[in-house]
């Protein structure tokens, strides 16, 4: 189920409710937009290229207009509903029917609950869960083969956003790390009952096989760095920022805050700004970086005895 905001009267914060023809009213505040269009649900499933030995992990299914055609595309359908009245509609709608064994409704928050095996994972989720969602499902093992999930679409653009583009930040280069991202179609508001306040679109992440291995630590703490201030040059922000050392060992550890170093920081910042200029990235924008440059800058920072934290 896609995802909106819920609005609050004065005094106490109220619930909004849409009914539904079957008698369950949806909450909006839960993120709760049930995709009515079924042309629109042909076309996703058609586009998830489910196979028909595939297990699908469904996140949100809602009222099960998606997990009909999910069960007559695939073997098996495993569906997480944190909302009991939807999985009460689930289990009658399919009751008695030659999908019912074929169906497994697990009802509980998808962000707490451990994740089964699954070959692919097709999902209209409440946007609220977005970025968690999808990291979830990226650390998750075994890796599966593509997960198709429907977006808000600001933040389905920034998933596969290009070096350059206005919407490139650190969520698309943290995800792009672990997966390949593709736009398959942009979903208007009024495909769904009760209709959303933004426009959605349908991604595809595919996981890296093999994965990327970075030290996720670290390379958060740098990119958070040469984020910061995106559309500067790497060597301006690395001047502009006070540098911590953790001197332990023989490498250093790097934190950086505002602020302007000071004589015992200056030989340290000039070792990073020697790096910059090493790799040529002095005058480079992290706005406008592939990925494979953020890594080889990463490597050149790690040659020289500097990690990030």
């Amino acid at each position: 189920m896609a995802g909106g905001k819920a609005k609050k009267e004065k005094g106490k914060p109220q619930q909004q409710h849409m009914p539904y023809q079957g008698g369950i009213s949806f909450h909006k505040s839960k993120g709760q937009h049930i995709l009515k269009n079924p042309l629109l649900v042909d076309s996703i499933v058609q586009k998830a290229g489910v196979k028909s030995t595939d297990v699908i992990l469904e996140i949100g299914p809602g009222t099960g207009n998606l997990t009909k055609k999910l069960l007559e595309a695939g073997k098996k359908v495993i569906a997480v509903e944190i909302d009991p009245r939807m999985v009460l509609e689930l289990q009658r709608r399919f009751q008695g029917t030659p999908h019912s064994n074929r169906l497994t409704v697990i009802q509980g928050d998808v962000l707490k609950t451990e994740l089964p095996y699954f070959d692919i994972c097709v999902a209209n989720i409440p946007y609220q869960i977005s970025s968690p969602l999808t990291f979830k499902l990226l650390n998750h093992q075994p890796a599966f083969r593509a997960a198709i999930i429907m977006f808000q679409r600001e933040f389905a653009m920034r998933l596969v956003a290009q070096p350059g583009d206005k919407l490139y930040c650190r969520l698309t280069v943290n995800t792009q790390l672990h997966a390949r991202v593709f736009h398959l179609l942009k979903v208007g508001r009024n495909n769904f009952r009760p209709p959303p306040k933004v426009d959605s679109s349908v991604v595809r992440i595919e996981p890296r096989k093999p994965r990327i291995e970075v030290k996720q630590k670290e390379w958060d703490g740098f990119l958070r760095i040469c984020f910061n201030r995106k559309n500067k040059t790497l060597g301006s922000i690395f001047r502009q920022k006070s540098m911590e050392m953790d001197d332990d060992g023989d490498d250093d550890e790097m934190e950086v805050e505002d602020g302007e170093a000071d004589g015992v920081q200056s030989e340290f910042k000039d070792k990073v700004l020697g790096v910059l200029k090493e790799g040529d990235f002095e005058e480079k924008r992290s706005s406008k970086l592939t990925l494979q440059e953020f890594l080889y800058l990463l490597s050149l920072f790690n040659k020289a005895g500097i990690h990030f934290s």
